[in-house]
C-alpha cells in the first residue's frame, strides 16, 4: 500500500496532473480519450459496461501485467497512453529530455501476449514504467483495502504518519542494514578462508619456492636452446669450419691467395688504365673481407676445437644443458605453458601469500566494522522506534475520529507496537498492528480478524486522509493521482455522503480519479465521465464520454435507480449537485 502526500499542497509548487488518457482496442473499449482536470474526476456507467478496464489501462501505464486476451477481437494490437504535467518537481530519469514539457507514458500490447514499453517515445521496459509510475500514480483497486491487514503495510502507515523524517531515517535503515549484511557475509567469508589458509600457504610457498630455485629466464632459456644444438652438431660444426677457413685463406690454392695474385697483377699497370684501378681497389677490398672472415673463422673453429679437445666434458655440459631446459618445460607445463607464465604464477603466489598473510588483520578489521555498523543500525532502529511510539496514539486518534465521520461512530483504532523477531531489519526493530474495536467495550482485534470489506474500505479512506498530517510541505509536493476503483463497494446513504466528503478532501491540491457507482461522489466532481455499452455492436463495443453540467443531473438518476421522467430523483440530484457547489 502506498499512502499519498498531504492534501494541502505545499505553497508555489505545480501539482503534477494525468492530463489525457488514451486508450485504443481494450476490449470493448475500441477507442476512448479522458481528458482529466485537477481535483475530483469520477467515471460512472452500468454495471458490465467495462469501467474497470479503465483502471486496467492505468495499471499496464504503470508497468502491470498484460491479462491474457485483453485486446479487443479483431484487432492486432491494444495501446494505452497517458500525458502527465511534469510539475515543479519532476521525477529523475535518463529517459526524460531535459526540456521537455510533459511526460509520455505508454504500452502497446499485441495479441499474442507480447508488451512495449515506451516514455516520451522512447523505448522501455515494464520496471522503467513502474519506477516512474510510482511517482505519479498510486492506485487502489476494489480489493487494495485487503492490503491493510499486512503487517508491512500497517507499518507503512504508521511512518508515513510520522513526517519526512521517519521516512528519511527509514531509508538510513535500510541501508544500514543492507551493510550489515554485507559485513556478516564478508566476516563469513574471511572465517572460512582463515581455516584453510595453512593449507593454502603451504602449496603457495612449495611453487614459490620451487620457481624461485630454478629463476627461470626467456634470455637463459634462448640461449640454452642455441648452446645445445651447438653440443649437439660439434663435429660438424668443426669440419664446416675448418674447411671454410682453408678455402679463405692464404695459402696456395686458397680464395684469399688468388685474390691477392690478382691485386699484384693489376698493380703493375693501374697507373696506366684507370678501369683497371678501380677492379684493383674491388679486388683488394673482397681480399680483405676473405681475410676477415677466414679470421673469425678460425677463432670460432678454435673455440668448437677446445670444446671438442674432452668429449668427456662436452657430453657432460649437454646433459646439464638438458637437464636445465627439462626444469623449464616441467616448469612450463604446471604453471601456463610459457616461462612468462611461470613468472606470472611467482607474482600471483606473492601477492596471494600476503593477502593470506593479512586476513587475519583484514578479520579484525571486518569485526570491527561489523559492530560499528550493527550500532549503527540500532541507534537508528531506536529512533524510529521512538518516533513510532509518540505518534501511534496521535495516528490512533485522528483515524478514530475520522471512522465517526464515515459511519462508524463506536469503533476505536489502536495502534500496537511490538518488537521485531530476530532484531533490527531494514524497516527498524519494530512491528506494528492496527487493531479496531467496533463497538464500546469491545477488545481491540487486528484488522484481519474482525473488519468486513466496507469497514476495510472506510478504515482505508480514513487512513489516506490522516497518514501524511506529520509530512514536510516540502514532501507534499509530489501529489501523485489517485486512483479509486470502486471502493466505495458496500457502501450507501450517509455513509456514502461521508465517503463522498472524504475523497473531495483528498482531492485538494491534488487529483483524483474515482470508479463509482454512488451519486453522492459522483455529485462532487469537478469533471465526470460516464461509460456506456453499445448493444448494437458485435462484438461489444463501449464509448466513454465527459458529460457536460446539463447531462450530470441524468446520470445522477441513473446511478439512483430511478427512470428518466422520476422527477423526484431528478430533484434528489440537484440537491446533491447544489451541496457540492
Amino acid at each position: 500500500m502506498r499512502l499519498v502526500s498531504d492534501p494541502s499542497g505545499a505553497p508555489g509548487t505545480t501539482p503534477r496532473v494525468l492530463e489525457e488518457l488514451r486508450v485504443e482496442n481494450l476490449l470493448l473499449l475500441e477507442s476512448a480519450q479522458l481528458r482529466l482536470a485537477p481535483g475530483l474526476n469520477v467515471l460512472t456507467g452500468e454495471t458490465g459496461a467495462g469501467k474497470t478496464l479503465l483502471a486496467h489501462a492505468l495499471d499496464l501505464l504503470l508497468g502491470g501485467k498484460a491479462r491474457r486476451g485483453i485486446v479487443r477481437p479483431g484487432a492486432a494490437e491494444a495501446y494505452v497512453e497517458g500525458v502527465f504535467t511534469l510539475g515543479s518537481d519532476p521525477p529523475a530519469s535518463e529517459l526524460i529530455p531535459p526540456d521537455a514539457a510533459e511526460l509520455v507514458l505508454a504500452r502497446r500490447v499485441w495479441a499474442d501476449g507480447r508488451t512495449r514499453a515506451y516514455v516520451c517515445g522512447r523505448a522501455a521496459t515494464q520496471g522503467d514504467l513502474r519506477a516512474l509510475g510510482a511517482r505519479l500514480l498510486s492506485f487502489y483497486g476494489q480489493h487494495e483495502h485487503r492490503k491493510l491487514t499486512l503487517a508491512g503495510a500497517q507499518l507503512e502507515v504508521l511512518d508515513s504518519h510520522c513526517g519526512s523524517a521517519q521516512i528519511g531515517d527509514r531509508r538510513l535503515t535500510a541501508a544500514a542494514h543492507a551493510r550489515v549484511r554485507a559485513l556478516e557475509e564478508r566476516l563469513h567469508h574471511l572465517r572460512e578462508l582463515a581455516a584453510t589458509q595453512d593449507r593454502e600457504l603451504d602449496l603457495l610457498a612449495f611453487e614459490l619456492a620451487e620457481i624461485e630455485a630454478a629463476a627461470p629466464s626467456q634470455a637463459e632459456q634462448g640461449d640454452l636452446l642455441a648452446e645445445r644444438e651447438r653440443l649437439r652438431h660439434l663435429e660438424a660444426l668443426q669440419t664446416a669450419a675448418g674447411e671454410a677457413t682453408a678455402a679463405l685463406g692464404g695459402e696456395e690454392g686458397g680464395v684469399g691467395a688468388r685474390l691477392a695474385a690478382a691485386a699484384r697483377a693489376l698493380e703493375r699497370v693501374a697507373g696506366v688504365d684507370p678501369a683497371l684501378a678501380a677492379g684493383l681497389d674491388r679486388l683488394q677490398t673482397a681480399r680483405l673481407e676473405c681475410e676477415d672472415i677466414a679470421a673469425e673463422l678460425a677463432g670460432h673453429l678454435d673455440r668448437l676445437n677446445a670444446d671438442g679437445e674432452d668429449g668427456a666434458h662436452a657430453a657432460l655440459r649437454l646433459q646439464q644443458v638438458e637437464e636445465r631446459l627439462a626444469l623449464f618445460a616441467r616448469l612450463e607445463r604446471k604453471h601456463g605453458g610459457s616461462i612468462a607464465e611461470v613468472l606470472a604464477h611467482a607474482e600471483h603466489c606473492r601477492r596471494r601469500m600476503g593477502e593470506l598473510r593479512g586476513a587475519e588483520s583484514t578479520l579484525e578489521r571486518v569485526e570491527g566494522e561489523l559492530a560499528a555498523a550493527r550500532s549503527e543500525l540500532l541507534a537508528l532502529a531506536a529512533r524510529l522506534g521512538a518516533r513510532r511510539r509518540e505518534v501511534a496514539p496521535r495516528l490512533a486518534s485522528a483515524v478514530t475520529a475520522r471512522l465517526a465521520d464515515l459511519a462508524m461512530p463506536e469503533a476505536t483504532l489502536e495502534v500496537e507496537i511490538s518488537p521485531r523477531p530476530g532484531g533490527p531489519g531494514p524497516t527498524g526493530a519494530d512491528m506494528v498492528e492496527l487493531r479496531i474495536a467496533t463497538h464500546p467495550g469491545a477488545r481491540p482485534q487486528p484488522l484481519r480478524e474482525v473488519a468486513s470489506g466496507g469497514e476495510l474500505s472506510r478504515v482505508m479512506l480514513a487512513l489516506l486522509s490522516v497518514a501524511h498530517g506529520g509530512a514536510e510541505e516540502a514532501e507534499a509536493a509530489e501529489r501523485p493521482l489517485l486512483v479509486f476503483d470502486e471502493i466505495d463497494a458496500g457502501i450507501g446513504g450517509h455513509t456514502a455522503h461521508a465517503v463522498g466528503e472524504h475523497l473531495k478532501e483528498l482531492a485538494r491540491g491534488r487529483q483524483v480519479l474515482c470508479i463509482t457507482h454512488l451519486p453522492q461522489v459522483a455529485a462532487l466532481a469537478q469533471r465526470h465521465f460516464t461509460i456506456a455499452k453499445d448493444p448494437s455492436s458485435c462484438p461489444g463495443r463501449t464509448a466513454v464520454r465527459m458529460l457536460e453540467a446539463e447531462t450530470v443531473v441524468g446520470e445522477l438518476v441513473r446511478m439512483m435507480g430511478a427512470s428518466d421522467g422520476d422527477r423526484a430523483a431528478a430533484e434528489h440530484a440537484r440537491h446533491l449537485l447544489r451541496a457540492a457547489a
